[in-house]
């Protein structure tokens, strides 16, 4: 009677091996296609802002009437913008 098991053990170990296994299987699977979405993405956001936010740079790309109705969407990202893409840049930056 002294006896208790415990039935968590068991199935937070399970939980942990599938846990695992799911970390490899994604590791080889997936994460390529995962970076270079995001690389993709990060690119497309990176020419978004250009073309909205261009007369900043001196590059009239768009029509101000254009460009003024899709301001609202992009002033929140202005700041970080600005920073990613004026950082200076080292050859190993494209290696990763």
């Amino acid at each position: 009677m002294t006896e208790s098991k415990d039935p968590a053990k068991p199935k937070g170990r399970s939980k942990k091996v599938r846990e695992g296994v799911k970390g490899v299987l994604y590791g080889m699977a997936a994460h390529g296609h995962v970076t270079a979405a995001l690389r993709t993405r990060m690119y497309l956001e990176h020419l978004f802002m250009f073309i909205t936010l261009g007369d900043m740079l001196g590059v009239p790309v768009i029509p101000p009437y254009y460009s003024l109705r899709i301001l609202p969407y992009a002033v929140p990202n202005i700041k970080s913008w600005k920073q990613r893409v004026f950082r200076e840049r080292d050859f190993t930056d494209q290696v990763f």
